[in-house]
């Protein structure tokens, strides 16, 4: 092997542990911003229908929405917000679901989906 193979080998040898160091970070990062599944599942004990906005349902719309819930550890929801959905029937999703109640565990943030259909 001559000096110019060498060095073409090193320089591919390099590039090839960089590219790895920069799919083990991108892993790393996917991997912390995901949340954790296990919230997600926490039982819902009582659950509140959500009231169609009357302007909504003449307008015949209708979908679902997706609403971020806090609830602490008595099971209580403290904060809700929507996440996607229409922005009309948002405000009747995220009123109904601060009115459920999850089974006692530790504080967490779940996502749920409430159905508007006509």
């Amino acid at each position: 092997m001559n000096a110019k193979q060498i060095g073409i080998n090193q320089q591919m040898w390099r590039r090839a542990g960089v590219k790895l160091l920069q799919a083990a970070a991108l892993a790393l990062v996917v991997t912390l911003a995901m949340p954790a599944r296990a919230a997600d599942e926490r039982a819902i004990k009582s659950r509140v229908a959500p009231v169609y906005p009357e302007l909504a349902k003449r307008m015949k719309i209708s979908g679902v929405v997706r609403v971020e819930a806090t609830v602490d550890a008595d099971g209580k929801v403290t904060d809700a917000k929507t996440i996607s959905g229409n922005r009309m029937l948002g405000a009747a999703a995220e009123e109904a679901v601060r009115k459920w109640k999850y089974a006692p565990g530790p504080a967490s943030t779940v996502q749920v989906d409430v159905n508007f259909a006509q």
